[in-house]
């Protein structure tokens, strides 16, 4: 039985990820671990589920295909994530086991134990790999971050919207999702 990632003075891969046991959750940024534990909060995943929903139900019988976590998505040699939501157009990309490659869209609704690296490594990672949009939503604040690839493949300023505001989805043109919904005031 393979362990759970030690100490280590080089990065980690891909193949020591997929070696750690199955019933463990587990990120890899630039061949650092990071542990999913604990399970998200009740409002984290009615949240999540809401907005997967909607999305299920704008892509039906259109190329683009809405998963929700826990799906591994392998974006290089050292970078293994489980994005809450992510949407892939692309479906060569679409593994048996994984997603190989960028997906369109990301969406990670945060967590008080994840916010840091969701804002930060994992912001980073996304637009390095060229995740065309990220979307943040503060389930707690009750607001969402929205940012998109520029032309020089780096995110634009990020846009800000309120509860009472409608999510505009640009890599998915016509899906709109009205945050009072999401956020069910």
């Amino acid at each position: 039985m393979n362990s759970a990632p030690r100490s280590s003075t080089h990065p980690f891969s891909v193949a020591d990820y997929l070696g750690w046991p199955d019933d463990e959750r587990w990120e890899l940024i630039d061949g650092v671990p990071y542990n999913m534990s604990p399970a998200p909060s009740i409002k984290h995943q009615t949240v999540a589920g809401r907005v997967f929903s909607r999305m299920e139900q704008f892509l039906k019988g259109k190329p683009c295909k809405p998963f929700i976590a826990p799906v591994d998505v392998i974006l290089s040699e050292h970078d293994v994530v489980q994005p809450d939501l992510l949407v892939v157009c692309n479906p060569e990309k679409i593994g048996e086991k994984a997603i190989h490659g960028a997906p369109d869209l990301v969406v990670e609704v945060l967590s008080p134990s994840t916010a840091l690296k969701d804002m930060r490594e994992k912001k980073a990672l996304y637009e390095r790999a060229g995740v065309r949009e990220y979307v943040v939503i503060d389930p707690l604040e009750n607001y969402v971050q929205r940012f998109f690839l520029g032309e020089d493949g780096l995110y634009v300023n990020a846009e800000v919207f309120g509860v009472d505001e409608d999510l505009p989805l640009l890599s998915l043109p016509e899906l709109i999702l009205p945050l009072a919904e999401v956020f069910e005031l």
